[in-house]
């Protein structure tokens, strides 16, 4: 008895052919919205500040090419340059540890069984609401030199009150104790981390004779690293671009004392009109802070535990 092959396995690779282009013209027409938006208002003005970096550029003239003079200005000419890399630094480099350690301690202490744990947790959370601006206006009350709280509150206990924003000394600590503020996000971040940990391994270092302390060593630290881990990078990232603080409370002084590089970054950009040159320094930020970034990732390997 005869048979006939039917063609209908070609047929059926082209139904599938056809479906799979069907998705993938579906799919990318939902996300077109996102992705025009991206290359508009985000990989586009990247790509234009990387050329006017090598222009000069006040707005109301067209670009002039001039090569690498504005990168040459700024790491031979531009003294303030130097200054407000190191404010920068400065901040980055006690206000991101210091929230780290503060979120983790807040964060044991709200994952314990205390009572009334969830109005805590919504306490410490709340500054997050506050926008920048608002947190700014309150601290340059709250310590204010003369009339501040925080000078009453010392003056009770007979210690001398610094002069905060009208002492170059102590504007950068000020600064930072504001940046402290916010640290309800990060503590949220670390709660969850906490709360992922696996309570057998907790058990299993009791058993073994453990105490608190060892525990949180062996156990909670090294389970909790990919959390920290995230978080450190955001944190970096985040604090090199410091400018609100500083832009309200401060504009910068005294004597330069809070001149951080994206402030100068603006005063360049948007007083000066020096478009071209500001562009090379938010060039010279990015490559910064992906080398830093870098740094981290490459580091981590030793000191990121992850669960398998």
């Amino acid at each position: 008895m005869a048979t006939v092959d039917a063609p209908a396995p070609q047929a059926s690779g082209k139904a599938r052919l056809s479906a799979s282009w069907r998705e993938a013209l579906w799919c990318y027409t939902f996300l077109s919205p996102w992705l025009l938006g991206f290359l508009v208002f985000t990989a586009g003005p990247i790509v234009a500040v990387f050329y006017l970096g090598f222009t000069r550029y006040n707005v109301f003239k067209a670009p002039q090419w001039v090569g690498l003079e504005n990168y040459v200005g700024i790491f031979t000419d531009d003294r303030l340059f130097t200054i407000t890399l190191l404010n920068t630094i400065y901040f980055v480099v006690i206000s991101v540890p210091g929230q780290l350690l503060i979120a983790f301690t807040l964060a044991m202490f709200l994952n314990t069984r205390i009572h009334g744990r969830g109005a805590y947790r919504t306490l410490f959370y709340l500054p997050m609401i506050v926008p920048h601006a608002a947190a700014s206006v309150i601290f340059l009350w709250l310590l204010h030199a003369e009339l501040g709280v925080v000078k009453h509150l010392l003056d009770v206990f007979g210690i001398p009150s610094p002069l905060w924003f009208q002492d170059e000394n102590w504007s950068k600590p000020g600064i930072i104790l504001l940046s402290f503020w916010y640290v309800g996000q990060t503590m949220v971040i670390m709660l969850a981390g906490l709360q992922n940990i696996p309570t057998h391994l907790y058990e299993a270092a009791s058993i073994d004779g453990a105490n608190v302390l060892r525990r949180m060593w062996h156990v909670t630290i090294p389970m909790l690293s990919p959390t920290t881990f995230f978080l450190l990078v955001i944190g970096l990232v985040t604090h090199f671009q410091v400018f609100t603080f500083a832009y309200i409370m401060t504009r910068g002084g005294p004597l330069n004392s809070t001149l951080f590089y994206v402030l100068y970054l603006y005063r360049y950009a948007f007083k000066n009109f020096e478009m071209g040159y500001a562009s090379a320094m938010a060039t010279v930020l990015f490559v910064l802070v992906l080398a830093v970034t870098g740094i981290t990732f490459g580091t981590s390997r030793h000191w990121v535990h992850y669960e398998t």
